[in-house]
């Protein structure tokens, strides 16, 4: 029986890299973890006894082939991958090994098609949509305008503070991926709703312990869950007739859209993102020259078919 001993010194070494050295939250770190530990499942069910310094670059491959016969989608095979080539190279900065097995290892070509965006007449017929006699009406408004004026990832959104929005500035002080902190700005009818929500709503609630400063409390005065602000979305694209895959990313891609079609800076858009590098961003110039050629094709004369 295969005792993959080193393996999971390794992996617990990885995990401290990636929250100390790296400052990834919890998720990321777990996710890290279930990356490597697929390999380990594939080595004990292929009967490979080779701990993590054996593997070489033909076993990755077979193990390529195991994911794709396990009916995996490119772009969760991708992930994996991506989390096999940060496993090696933490190995090859403990001097663990000499060269990563993975550093030849390619991942299935993806495609950089963007998720469905809404434009301010898809978000406005959302926000009708609140049921105004519930609660959480008057929150849910305050929670669907400050995603989409500042572009927050759900987890920015679930963790944005009150002491963190700074209201003569017009700015919120967001942390996004690995704790990293950055300065947005917010619209003026997004803090108008923050301020309704908490004066008429939350400032009846009690918070739960560590929940003083968080700004969306759900019922029970505690943080909301991503889940739930996805359900949430869901509904009032439902309410609202959108037939868009709707997710609280979205909001996020529509923000981003918006600017680029207007002609915004990229580079002002990739640190309102929170992206690390610009080729993240450059994903809504591609969509914005598919925008522009939809445009010709529509109104410029010789693209019409006579």
């Amino acid at each position: 029986m295969f005792e993959p001993s080193m393996w999971k010194a390794y992996i617990n070494g990885f995990k401290l890299f990636l929250k100390l050295e790296k400052s990834l939250s919890g998720n990321s770190v777990e996710a890290y973890e279930r990356d490597v530990s697929q390999l380990v499942q594939f080595l004990q069910l292929s009967e490979l006894k080779l701990e993590a310094t054996q593997v070489k670059l033909s076993h990755l491959r077979l193990f390529l082939v195991y994911l794709n016969k396990l009916g995996l989608v490119a772009s969760s095979q991708a992930r994996i991958i991506s989390g096999i080539k940060a496993f090696y190279k933490y190995l090859l900065l403990e001097d663990e090994i000499k060269q990563s097995p993975a550093e030849l290892l390619e991942a299935p070509k993806l495609s950089r098609k963007l998720p469905d965006v809404l434009d301010l007449h898809e978000i406005d017929a959302m926000v009708a949509a609140i049921d105004q006699t519930k609660a959480e009406a008057i929150r849910n408004k305050a929670i669907i305008e400050t995603m989409f004026a500042c572009g927050l990832r759900v987890s920015e959104a679930t963790n944005l503070q009150i002491s963190n929005i700074s209201w003569e500035e017009m700015y919120v002080k967001v942390f996004g991926k690995g704790n990293k902190e950055r300065l947005v700005p917010i619209s003026l009818s997004a803090l108008k709703l923050i301020t309704l929500y908490l004066e008429s709503t939350r400032k009846h609630q009690m918070p739960k312990a560590g929940c003083n400063d968080i700004l969306f409390l759900n019922r029970n005065g505690g943080k909301l869950s991503r889940v739930m602000i996805f359900y949430i979305l869901k509904d009032l694209a439902k309410a609202a007739g959108i037939t868009k895959n709707i997710s609280p990313h979205t909001l996020r891609h529509s923000f981003a859209t918006c600017l680029v079609e207007a002609g915004a800076d990229l580079r002002a858009v990739q640190q309102m993102l929170g992206h690390e590098s610009i080729t993240t961003t450059e994903i809504y110039t591609h969509l914005d020259r598919e925008y522009l050629r939809d445009v010709v094709t529509q109104f410029h004369p010789r693209s019409k078919n006579n």
